[in-house]
């Protein structure tokens, strides 16, 4: 692969966003939607960090079986439609994945070093 690259990138930090995926045991979380059953066995839980206020998890995105078999993405807007505080009737599952998720993003302790010269 041939690339060549300028500048001097700066992260803009009034709107940081991470995303963590968690996979799920089988039969460990079951999404109704519509009366219709659908086993999750993976989240991407979106965290945004905006100016200098905490983490905030914003959404989650599931990976699903429905009942066929076939598989569907569900989504979980966790905030209110004024993006202040947590939307009503988001399931507790749904939360404890959350949890799971902000958890497991700690836990992880992700360290990073640049390559060294080749």
């Amino acid at each position: 692969m041939e690339l060549s690259a300028t500048g001097e990138p700066v992260a803009v930090q009034e709107d940081t966003q991470v995303h963590v995926g968690l996979h799920l045991r089988p039969g460990s979380l079951t999404l109704i939607r519509d009366g219709e059953s659908f086993e999750a066995y993976h989240a991407e839980v979106q965290f945004a960090g905006v100016n200098d206020n905490p983490w905030t998890a914003q959404q989650v995105k599931f990976s699903a079986k429905g009942p066929d078999g076939t598989a569907v993405a569900l989504t979980v807007d966790l905030l209110n439609d004024s993006w202040n505080g947590p939307r009503p009737g988001v399931p507790d599952a749904v939360w404890k994945v959350v949890a799971l998720a902000a958890t497991s993003a700690g836990d992880v302790g992700i360290t990073y070093t640049a390559p060294g010269p080749a």
